[in-house]
């Protein structure tokens, strides 16, 4: 994600509002059938309130806990939210001049990136306590990790992975459906294997491969927030988590008042 943005938390997961459905689950453990990539829809399967004020650039969820990263300069933060009333329940501020964005919850630690100014924040997930801060080159977008590698989107085609130790780059890989670059990848969700990639001002989700960078599918959420809903040409969707236990995927977006979760339709 990037630019201005304002938090609203949406759970993506398996429910109930039909969207349009593009592939059968055969063609989604293969990918491109005949050289075209599937589109899935979505049920919505529950609505939370969020803060419609929360311009989201990260969304995270690990043992029960809903965790935000906020942006703008002046207005960031990372926040422990409660996924039914949508109520901040720990908050750290994130000073100017930063304009927060990804998080991830790694080995008991919330590394959280900032926008331009190639720098990130540690943070112990149960306290909040700032651990310290980690460099990399270019700008921050979206941020998750694979339990091995952190893995960075920073708005161009490419993903790179990086060593949490250390924050030395490993490896990176570009994005692509077929032979065409996705350019503006925003914030990432790890899920079942593949990545989860928003694309900043659309509503598709790319779904996406994290050894070649092809996008095996995309998930199509046109229409989850009502249009008369829509407060800024800055409220688009932003915000994917994923919920590993209890197998449920959230989806957010900048601004939004609700939070959704929804079953993916194959």
């Amino acid at each position: 994600m990037n630019r201005r943005v304002i938090t609203v938390v949406f759970c993506l997961t398996f429910g109930s509002l039909n969207c349009q459905s593009g592939a059968s689950p055969s063609q989604a453990n293969n990918g491109a059938v005949n050289g075209v990539v599937p589109t899935y829809g979505y049920e919505v399967v529950n609505v939370f309130p969020h803060d419609p004020e929360a311009f989201t650039q990260g969304l995270e969820y690990h043992d029960g806990k809903l965790f935000e990263s906020t942006g703008e300069e002046g207005r960031s933060s990372l926040r422990q939210v409660d996924l039914e009333s949508g109520k901040v329940i720990k908050k750290v501020d994130v000073p100017p001049p930063y304009f927060a964005e990804g998080i991830t919850l790694y080995d008991g630690k919330i590394y959280q990136l900032t926008w331009q100014h190639q720098v990130g924040f540690t943070y112990d997930a149960n306290s909040f306590e700032k651990l310290g801060t980690f460099a990399y080159r270019g700008e921050g977008w979206g941020l998750t990790n694979d339990k091995h590698l952190l893995i960075l989107s920073d708005g161009t085609n490419r993903l790179r992975f990086f060593a949490p130790a250390t924050f030395q780059m490993q490896r990176s890989i570009p994005v692509v459906d077929g032979q065409t670059p996705i350019n503006e990848l925003n914030e990432l969700e790890y899920v079942q294997g593949q990545i989860y990639a928003n694309i900043w001002h659309n509503d598709r989700i790319a779904i996406i491969n994290p050894q070649t960078g092809q996008v095996t599918a995309w998930l199509d959420l046109k229409g989850l927030l009502p249009p008369n809903q829509v407060t800024s040409e800055e409220a688009v969707l932003n915000g994917i988590a994923y919920d590993e236990a209890g197998d449920r995927l959230f989806v957010t977006g900048k601004l939004w008042p609700k939070l959704f979760q929804i079953r993916v339709k194959k």
